[in-house]
């Protein structure tokens, strides 16, 4: 256990500066209003460190962390290891302001386990298309993509019409390319790919009867052919994408590198209020891409803040991130770069007058999908993040890398 906790509050924070900023304003807040004299200790990591100093090494049951930001990833996992608060009396007895009719239904699932709520909503976005509004438009662009093609330039539809267009918007010369892809192996981005990629080929990661994780499937080979084929065009694809987590990626659409990518809906708004953004005004949003004759989908996976079943600090950990789901604090954030969970901030118009779609998060929610809640989840999304990883770098045949993958899931 970390020292000096009697005079600490410590937070695991996901690393990320609309996240960090955020919370440090809403702590000076929070103190300002209830004249709390703790120091708050705020601690930014990475996905993988984070994940091993909350639950792989227990910080979260021993004592070393008072809240987490965790994904909806890991919430199964936290609650079946009993590395959480039950905040459900605390909410009985102090709910957060509009608790729960202030957020969509799909917003409070997955940390609601009938018995036990343990987690409050705070970081939000299904995945969406994220593309530059203003070259899409622009008549030279127009002109010369009918001339190569014969066809009207148009946000893509299918994933052979978004290849198509990444290698025509693609130009190095420029640091300009038609599209990025989250490909750094932390066993999220990868995984989040693969799933939208099978679901919009028909596909499915569960089958309903036996909850069994399957990826090795028809729609599964065509994904992966399609991945490898995208991740290995020079012609089409950011150079870094190796090295670039769905943040970077974000970061890489600001800075005008990206023509277009499929990314978490937060990345376009954030696009608008960061101050190094230079396509503030030019985004604007559209459906993932599907296969030919199938349907699109989208991916709801959200951040929670969490109490530590070992934080000596419970009842100011549970005060604070109340109050930091509260209205003003959920458009703060938003305002900050984040991306907030409330419907008041959807339709804020403040909100709306800085990211002109932020009201479609709405309807977004309506057609997101989820990925399975499972205690194991953590080791099964290790093999398919392998697996992903395994064919952008290789030339193996898909098939022989599906069946391997699938053997190792049906062990675990």
């Amino acid at each position: 256990m970390t020292s000096n906790r009697q005079d600490r509050l410590r937070v695991a924070v996901r690393q990320f500066e609309p996240f960090e900023r955020s919370i440090a304003e809403m702590w000076s807040a929070f103190c300002e209003h209830t004249g709390c004299l703790l120091k708050m200790e705020a601690v930014p990591m990475d996905l993988h460190p984070l994940y091993e100093a909350i639950l792989g090494s227990g910080g979260l049951k021993n004592g070393d962390w008072d809240i987490a930001q965790m994904t909806t990833d890991w919430i199964a996992e936290a609650h079946a290891s009993n590395a959480l608060i039950d905040l459900k009396p605390m909410i009985e007895r102090a709910p957060p302001e509009d608790f729960p009719d202030g957020w969509s239904p799909s917003m409070l699932g997955f940390q609601d386990f009938g018995d036990a709520i343990v987690g409050l909503p705070f970081h939000d976005g299904p995945e969406c298309l994220i593309y530059r509004k203003d070259l899409f438009a622009d008549e030279a662009h127009r002109s010369a993509f009918a001339q190569l093609t014969g066809r009207e330039l148009s946000v893509p539809e299918t994933w052979q019409e978004f290849h198509e267009i990444a290698r025509f918007f693609t130009d190095p010369h420029q640091n300009r390319y038609g599209t990025v892809v989250a490909a750094f192996p932390d066993g999220h981005n990868t995984v989040f790919d693969f799933a939208l990629h099978v679901w919009t080929r028909g596909g499915e990661l569960v089958t309903p009867s036996s909850n069994r994780i399957i990826v090795d499937s028809p729609a599964a080979h065509e994904a992966l052919r399609f991945y490898r084929e995208l991740l290995q065009d020079s012609a089409a694809i950011h150079p870094d994408c190796g090295e670039l987590d769905s943040v970077k990626a974000g970061l890489a659409f600001a800075r005008g590198e990206v023509v277009m990518m499929v990314n978490w809906f937060g990345f376009a708004s954030m696009s608008e209020v960061v101050d190094e953004s230079v396509v503030k005004g030019k985004v604007d949003l559209a459906p993932i891409p599907h296969g030919e004759g199938c349907s699109s989908a989208s991916l709801n996976c959200y951040w929670l803040h969490t109490i530590g079943a070992g934080s000596p600090h419970a009842m100011i950990a549970y005060d604070f991130i109340r109050f930091m789901s509260n209205r003003e604090n959920d458009k703060r954030l938003t305002l900050n770069g984040g991306t907030g969970c409330r419907k008041s901030t959807w339709t804020d118009a403040d909100v709306n007058r800085e990211v002109p779609y932020y009201h479609r998060l709405e309807s977004l929610h309506e057609h997101a999908r989820t990925l399975p809640r499972l205690a194991n989840w953590s080791q099964m999304a290790e093999v398919i993040d392998g697996l992903v990883i395994q064919t952008m770098n290789s030339r193996t045949p898909v098939q022989q890398l599906t069946a391997a993958a699938q053997a190792r899931i049906d062990q675990i």
